[in-house]
């Protein structure tokens, strides 16, 4: 099951939106997720919600050094490909 893109980067937005009680405007593949006023609680949050979403599983170690929204949609797509 391949997923688009867009959908992923969709997808981020409206967790990331439930995650932060607030709109979080639709970001760029380059946004730093800190940027987007989400913490290191919130992205484990937004990890947590896209692996139910997409029945994956990311390890802790692969999401060391996720920094912008791109990196993270990589890791999802790949691990839910």
């Amino acid at each position: 099951m391949s997923i688009a893109r867009d959908e992923l980067l969709k997808r981020f937005q409206r967790i990331a939106s439930e995650v932060a009680e607030r709109e979080v405007p639709l970001a760029s593949e380059n946004t730093r997720i800190s940027d987007l006023g989400i913490d290191s609680l919130g992205m484990l949050e937004i990890v947590g919600s896209m692996e139910r979403e997409f029945k994956t599983r990311i390890p802790d170690d692969e999401l060391v050094g996720i920094q912008t929204v791109g990196q993270l949609v990589d890791l999802v797509q790949k691990r839910a490909d």
